[in-house]
């Protein structure tokens, strides 16, 4: 347990940035096995699904929440995978 003022703030300002993160991750890790799953089964809106999962994985990146690698990996993956299944 943190003793000085400004390091019990700083924990406070941890735990909300924990929470906030946890949620995009939570957000990006759904709209990636909606998208894989629409793409397994062959759905219409895969491609949509795909994009929406890409803008989510670019804005974590930009804001730091995911590292900008991991971004391009996931990114890289699903869009190989929908290309693999239209053709």
């Amino acid at each position: 347990m943190p003793n000085k003022k400004s390091a019990k703030k700083e924990l406070r300002k941890s735990i909300k940035r924990q929470v906030a993160n946890k949620k995009v991750i939570k957000e990006i890790k759904s709209l990636a096995k909606e998208s894989r799953k629409a793409i397994d089964t062959k759905k219409g809106d895969a491609q949509e699904l795909v994009k929406k999962a890409i803008k989510a994985l670019d804005k974590a990146a930009k804001t730091g929440t995911i590292k900008k690698n991991t971004a391009s990996r996931r990114k890289s993956r699903l869009s190989k995978k929908l290309n693999k299944v239209g053709k």
